[in-house]
């Protein structure tokens, strides 16, 4: 009752924004198009002392998790907000890319960050379908229109051309995660090469700011008065039917496999 009383002034409060699965390019996780109105939500509603990230991600798309750590950083710098991150059990890969967009990166000390690196995996399954007695027609315009087709042996040049790319991208995420920890980093040579590290060596590399929670370090930042906003992507309650409960399936499973890469 306490905001509709006419000059009763009203403490202050943090909203909190829920980043937790894997980030995808589909719709069944963590995306830009999803989140952009929980983000904009987060940042405008209201006047809030600083903006929280609760994250818990293993990574994903690389393209999503820039649309994604931009769009915060960009309503941060509008609206003049502070942004806080604080991991759960692991902000990994493009996990971290999303904790990179906060001005200050806190863990739990059995959290895990970093995994610099990008991947690519697959399957090859060369003579499966002639196995069954099953043709293949694939016709194209362009030499590398079928690069790295799963149904043929993998060609040395298009390994090579995939590295590139992979290279690439590599050196993007590694620009983007000196350009917001700066002087913080270490100066240890496998701090980019994909290693992961465990609450205080995450602190000791420079990749997180130190060991807090959420609550009671925004109390002792904002006062113990504060209180929380929460914000995340809301789902329906029950799945469509055929294809969607499929398709929900299927995101699980790629999620767990994306978790267990670190053991959770």
């Amino acid at each position: 009752m306490k905001r509709f009383i006419p000059f009763m002034k009203s403490g202050p409060f943090v909203a909190v924004i829920r980043l937790q699965g894997a980030i995808v390019n589909s719709g069944r996780g963590l995306d830009n198009p999803g989140l952009a109105p929980v983000i904009e939500k987060a940042f405008s509603k209201g006047k809030p002392a600083a903006v929280a990230l609760e994250i818990n991600c293993p990574g994903g798309s690389p393209v999503q998790s820039s649309l994604i750590a931009s769009r915060i950083r960009r309503l941060a710098d509008e609206k003049r907000i502070p942004v806080f991150a604080f991991v759960e059990d692991v902000a990994a890969s493009g996990g971290y890319w999303l904790a990179c967009a906060a001005d200050e990166i806190y863990v739990d000390s059995c959290s895990i960050t970093g995994s610099i690196g990008v991947i690519s995996s697959g399957f090859g399954v060369p003579n499966a379908i002639e196995k069954l007695g099953v043709e293949r027609r694939v016709h194209t315009a362009g030499k590398s229109k079928s690069m790295m087709d799963p149904f043929k042996p993998e060609k040395p040049a298009d390994v090579k051309k995939l590295k590139g790319w992979l290279d690439d991208l590599h050196g993007t995420f590694i620009d983007y995660v000196k350009s917001r920890r700066g002087t913080k980093l270490s100066d240890n040579p496998d701090l980019f090469t994909g290693e992961v590290y465990i609450g205080q060596k995450g602190v000791d590399e420079g990749l997180v700011d130190g060991i807090g929670h959420l609550a009671p370090l925004m109390k002792e930042r904002f006062g113990d008065k504060v209180q929380f906003r929460r914000y995340g992507q809301r789902k329906p309650l029950l799945p469509r039917f055929g294809a969607q409960i499929v398709d929900d399936t299927v995101a699980g499973i790629e999620e767990r496999a994306a978790f267990a890469r670190f053991g959770l």
